[in-house]
């Protein structure tokens, strides 16, 4: 399996301190991030468009030959036609995996790596690998046909055996059957196809939870305490001194330093350790701090571990409505990180400087109340008819509905809440998540800003990974400008990869025809059924 990102997308303006001088022409540009940091220093940022790669910071420039130009991030020509799934970095040096299988390597001069100022490709002759993690001085591949092999220092046994160190020459670990590969400071973590934990490297605070604090020079199998555990593991994810450990059925263990930080007596814990959270559905740790953050089902971020090598950070909920974990790392280190390659999203605002959000959700001054689900928010009605027609018309006796509870079922809350913030705000927030239904309740509610935000989104992310995301958006919202991208990428991406020409042409002419409407109802219709097909049933590998 390739690796699942941590985070599905991430507002770019969270980095908007470090990305104030570039040019804004080239941010909207941006489809993905990847945030090149350690402890102390950042690094800069490798960016990705729809066509090219490019490297922005001091650092991350010289390390490839480029010249910084604080204006214009520096294009990686080795990178040109390439698409990156997945970026990972350690102490003075960044790796790259594309798509393609190959990985590439790029250090600073001081390191032991020698990349000579290049990004190189590290030679394998011809495997191909699916994923990649790296440590602070030591970096895995996983090889496609599970395989997990390793390169860089071997002090602690990283490399498995007692060979020296190898930053020219990978080296096989003889560990096969592999599915994730997880790196911490000088740690591994290695989950099998058949639901085992593999751990090896250094073990000063028990971060192999092994029941003990001996380093392993060979992968060692993980157990839970009570010897087996009633679900499959989902993820696991190392921190410098740390492991967590995520199971399907929302589950998460920690063990290492400052794991499970239930109160100030409590010691670093060597096995695998339940945290106190419910239904958890991801986490996120990086090589070089020891804090671990966590989200459940319900959308609520905690984080816990240890600041600063001694303060004890007891789990904790964070509040405000976090979008991601590189804003929850905001919150936690002063300064947002990325776990991983990241797709970059945008907040769309209007020039009206003005903001209203007083009057939204406001409990001692509001007339109307809307209901979604077993939540409700409050609004004014008079805000509300002056911000939209639909809400005009709404407001204004046309409707039989009673005026004061407005009931909506065709929306998810999230979204609703949104969208009302937009009216009070000019600022909206729009992913591949929920695209689909902004674009709906635009159409619904005749909201030609909303419905202008959306288009661009979608121009913006349009490419040959996101083609069958939102060709039956197009088709249904008749979206005529975009015809001319949609012929370049049929044309260039799309016709070569076809294995089943007349599948494609059925399911092309049904989006079609699927549900055109030009004159908009005042109520919302009954929603249209949705298309299961995706580009796997008639594209070729």
């Amino acid at each position: 399996m390739k690796k699942i990102p941590t985070d599905i997308c991430v507002d770019i303006e969270l980095f908007q301190d470090d990305l104030k001088d570039i040019d804004q022409e080239f941010i909207i540009s941006i489809v993905s991030i990847f945030k090149i940091a350690k402890e102390s220093k950042e690094i800069g940022f490798l960016f990705m468009t729809d066509d090219a790669t490019y490297a922005y910071g001091d650092v991350i420039c010289e390390w490839l030959s480029l010249e910084h130009d604080p204006k214009r991030p520096q294009q990686i020509d080795i990178l040109n036609d390439k698409k990156i799934i997945q970026v990972d970095s350690g102490n003075e040096f960044v790796v790259v995996l594309t798509d393609d299988g190959l990985v590439y390597l790029a250090s600073s001069d001081d390191s032991e790596w020698q990349t000579y100022n290049t990004l190189q490709l590290i030679t394998t002759g011809n495997d191909r690998f699916e994923m990649i993690a790296c440590g602070q001085h030591h970096l895995l591949l996983l090889r496609q046909d599970g395989t997990v092999f390793a390169l860089g220092d071997n002090e602690f046994g990283q490399l498995t055996g007692n060979s020296e160190s190898s930053y020219d020459t990978v080296v096989n670990t003889g560990l096969n059957n592999v599915k994730i590969i997880a790196c911490g400071s000088e740690h591994i973590l290695a989950l099998t196809n058949t639901n085992e934990i593999y751990s090896w490297g250094r073990n000063e605070d028990g971060q192999l939870g092994l029941g003990d604090t001996d380093d392993r020079r060979i992968p060692s199998l993980l157990s839970f305490p009570d010897g087996s555990i009633n679900s499959q593991i989902k993820n696991i994810v190392a921190g410098e001194w740390h492991s967590v450990f995520l199971l399907e059925d929302g589950q998460i263990f920690g063990c290492g330093y400052g794991q499970p930080p239930i109160n100030d007596n409590e010691q670093d814990s060597k096995v695998p350790t339940k945290i106190p959270i419910e239904n958890c559905q991801s986490m996120a740790c990086t090589n070089y701090l020891h804090i671990s953050l966590a989200l459940d089902h319900s959308s609520h971020y905690y984080e816990w571990g240890r600041l600063n090598y001694k303060k004890l950070l007891p789990l904790k909920k964070l509040d405000g409505q976090l979008k991601s974990f590189a804003a929850a790392s905001a919150i936690v280190n002063k300064s947002p990180i990325t776990y991983g390659l990241t797709s970059a999203i945008y907040s769309f605002e209007s020039h009206d400087t003005i903001s209203n959000i007083g009057l939204l959700d406001n409990p001692d001054n509001y007339d109307v109340e809307f209901i979604i689900g077993d939540k409700r928010i409050v609004a004014c009605k008079c805000f509300l008819k002056m911000a939209s027609k639909y809400y005009s018309q709404m407001f204004s006796g046309e409707w039989q509905e009673s005026n004061d509870r407005v009931v909506i079922d065709a929306y998810s809350y999230d979204v609703y809440y949104s969208y009302l913030r937009m009216l009070h705000t000019g600022q909206i927030q729009i992913n591949q998540s929920n695209i689909a239904e902004f674009i709906d309740l635009a159409n619904c509610y005749c909201d030609e800003q909303l419905m202008k935000h959306c288009r661009t989104f979608i121009r913006r992310d349009l490419n040959k990974q996101t083609l069958f995301i939102y060709l039956p958006l197009i088709s249904k919202y008749e979206l005529n400008d975009m015809n001319d991208k949609l012929v370049e990428l049929t044309i260039k991406d799309v016709i070569p990869k076809i294995s089943n020409i007349t599948k494609f042409l059925e399911w092309f002419f049904e989006q079609q025809s699927f549900c055109k409407t030009k004159n908009l109802p005042r109520k919302r219709k009954k929603k249209q059924p949705t298309f299961t097909i995706t580009e796997n049933d008639f594209l070729s590998d």
